[in-house]
């Protein structure tokens, strides 16, 4: 190992390159201590807690509203996919009623929905058509413009 590669290391006794010549002082915190002592004997009397409290630690001690959400946007989908499944379902993800009427009633409103979502979303993507489509015209204007008076023409009416 050369002298230049260990510089960082040779700054001072409390100089290194990750602790940036703070002081500390020798060792952990007796809190880190408690901390493991209390998780083994966690896993000792109830594994479970045990287990939720150190994942709840390796998430960085979220927040609880932080933590549900992430774990219903993690595994809510896979629950519904998983548990969803157990229900007798008409096709579309309910729960049918009994009543043959008014589950043809809801399968056709529901049918009907999901034909007006489709044709929102098809305008959506013509009007987002068309905005691309007037940002291009104005880039390709500016453009023109910047070329015409590089090229020493004057100024033109934008």
């Amino acid at each position: 190992m050369s002298d230049s590669a260990s510089t960082a290391w040779n700054q001072g006794p409390h100089a290194g390159p990750w602790n940036a010549g703070a002081h500390r002082r020798c060792g952990r915190s007796p809190r880190r201590g408690l901390e493991i002592v209390a998780i083994i004997l966690g896993f000792i009397w109830f594994w479970p807690l045990a287990l939720a409290y150190l994942v709840w630690k390796m998430c960085g001690y979220p927040k609880y509203d932080e933590a549900r959400a992430f774990f219903r946007d993690t595994f809510g989908r896979t629950a519904e996919d998983l548990f969803g499944s157990r229900r007798s379902t008409g096709g579309f993800g309910y729960t049918t009623s009994g009543n043959a009427a008014f589950d043809e009633y809801r399968r056709s409103e529901l049918e009907r929905l999901e034909e007006e979502r489709r044709k929102l979303d098809e305008e959506a993507r013509a009007f987002r058509d068309f905005v691309e489509e007037l940002k291009r015209a104005k880039d390709r204007e500016e453009f023109d413009a910047f070329m015409a008076k590089r090229r020493g023409n004057g100024p033109t009416n934008v």
